[in-house]
Order: structure tokens, then C-alpha cells, then sequence
């Protein structure tokens, strides 16, 4: 197998500023397709990607890293780079996202992470076991994917919402293939990217849901003191997917930190 090919993705829209969308670890691009319609009805050009081993990308030979997710994507940022560039990174994508803005320095003038543990290096062996045996213990153990997935997935949402957004959410989290699900949830536990959020010198928009177990707010307000340049939002009645369950106000955050950016590099 090729092992240099870029991962599939799509572009919509047509503007100097580009917005790259990178998905968690329960999902792919699917799920990104009406916020990908809101930023292109605002007037930004989207590039979404699934990333290897996610959709039709094939999983590479030697498994995941966030290393080597963080390589691949920097491939796609050098490929379809405009003038102004915005990695936006959720959940597994809000890890990737700030190596990869680093390793593409001087391309990217903007970051957002949204519902990250950006590291588990202050985690303890018993936190990343039980994390990983939550998750992927199950399918370890013969149960089927859906199957052992929409507990999780529907445990990441707030009790409350609900609606089409979220519905898509659970329809393509829980469809993926377990075998890269595995592999991805192996290669967040195992990331130290601490000193990488230290090395951040991008504007950055941290934004989490109230309700999230996974990226708590309070974790992820924390990292305002490691990115010098960063700033935190909450989503009130949000979990691990405001995107979708809290839509407007996760646009309005999104959409009024990229108007900012824009206001600066005119």
C-alpha cells in the first residue's frame, strides 16, 4: 500500500480563507456537513477530511499515531492551502491540530480545538486504562461495533438534545469500522502533546460543551495557560458534540473568532 497518499477528502466553497474541518475519533467527515454548509454559506472555504483508516481511507500498515495523523494532515494542508488557513480540530481532531499547525508554520494563522483532552500526559495508568476500556474493551471482547459504540456515544451527549444534528452525529459515530476505531483510541492514550500546546504561537479558540465528560470545560479552559495566544468559550447545555446539539451558539463562537482573525490580517 501507498503509504504517502493523502487521506480522501472534500472541498466546498471558494474564498481565500480555508478552513481545514478534522473529526474525532468516533466518526468522519459525514458528520461535519451542515456545519460545512453554515461556513460556506459565511462566505469560507472548507476542506474536510477523513482521516486514514476513516471513510475510504484506507488504515496505514503500521496502525495510528497521532504523529503520523498529524503528518498526513500537514500533506493536506500544503496541498490545499489558500491565502488564510484555520485548522479547526474536534475531539481526536483537536489533538492533531495543534502538531499539525506546527509542523505547517507559516501556513496556518489560526487554530480551534473543540472537545479535546488535548493530552493525557497528566493522566494517570489507571484513567488511560479505564478510558480505553470503556471504549474499546467490548470490541476487544467480540462485541459488534454499533453495538458496543452507541452506549458511549449517546453517554457523550447531554441529556437534552436531541434533533437531526444529532441524529447524524450517532448515525455516522457509530458506523465506522472497529478496527480503526481500536487504533485511534491507542493512539490518543498514548500522546504526550503537552510541549506541542506549549509551542503554539497561532490565535486559538478553545471550545467546550458544559455537559462534556470527555473534554471538560475545566480541562480545557486550562489550557489558556499553555497556548499563549488562546481563549476559551463554553457551550451552555452542549456536551462532547456542540456542533450539533447547540448549533447556533458553537457557530456564533466559531464564526465570530474567524471574523477576528480576518479583522487582523487584512
Amino acid at each position: 500500500m501507498n503509504t504517502t497518499r493523502l487521506p480522501d477528502y472534500e472541498v466546498a466553497g471558494d474564498a481565500d480563507t480555508t478552513l481545514f474541518l478534522l473529526h474525532g475519533a468516533y466518526g468522519s467527515r459525514a458528520y461535519f456537513r451542515p456545519l460545512i454548509a453554515t461556513l460556506v454559506r459565511a462566505g469560507y472555504r472548507v476542506v474536510a477530511w477523513d482521516a486514514p483508516g476513516y471513510g475510504l481511507s484506507p488504515l496505514p500498515e503500521g496502525g495510528l499515531s497521532i504523529e503520523g495523523l498529524a503528518e498526513a494532515a500537514t500533506r493536506l494542508i500544503q496541498r490545499e492551502a489558500s491565502r488564510f488557513n484555520v485548522v479547526v480540530g474536534h475531539s481526536m481532531g483537536g489533538i492533531v491540530a495543534p502538531l499539525a499547525s506546527l509542523h505547517a508554520k507559516g501556513l496556518v494563522q489560526g487554530l480551534v480545538i473543540s472537545a479535546t483532552v488535548a493530552t493525557f500526559s497528566r493522566k494517570s495508568a489507571q484513567d488511560k486504562a479505564t478510558f480505553a476500556e470503556e471504549r474499546i474493551g467490548p470490541i476487544r471482547r467480540g462485541l459488534p461495533f454499533k453495538e458496543a459504540a452507541l452506549p458511549v456515544i449517546r453517554g457523550m451527549l447531554a441529556p437534552t438534545s436531541s434533533g437531526p444534528l444529532v441524529d447524524l452525529v450517532v448515525d455516522v459515530a457509530s458506523g465506522m469500522r472497529a478496527e480503526t476505531f481500536c487504533a485511534a483510541i491507542e493512539a490518543i492514550v498514548g500522546y504526550d502533546g503537552e510541549d506541542n500546546l506549549k509551542a503554539v504561537s497561532v490565535p486559538t479558540l478553545l471550545i467546550a460543551g458544559a455537559l462534556d465528560k470527555v473534554g471538560r470545560p475545566e480541562g480545557m479552559q486550562s489550557l489558556t495557560g499553555l497556548i499563549p495566544d488562546a481563549r476559551f468559550v463554553c457551550i451552555e447545555g452542549a456536551a462532547h458534540y456542540a456542533f450539533a446539539e447547540q448549533p447556533e451558539a458553537f457557530n456564533a463562537a466559531l464564526l465570530g473568532f474567524l471574523s477576528e482573525l480576518s479583522a487582523k490580517h487584512v
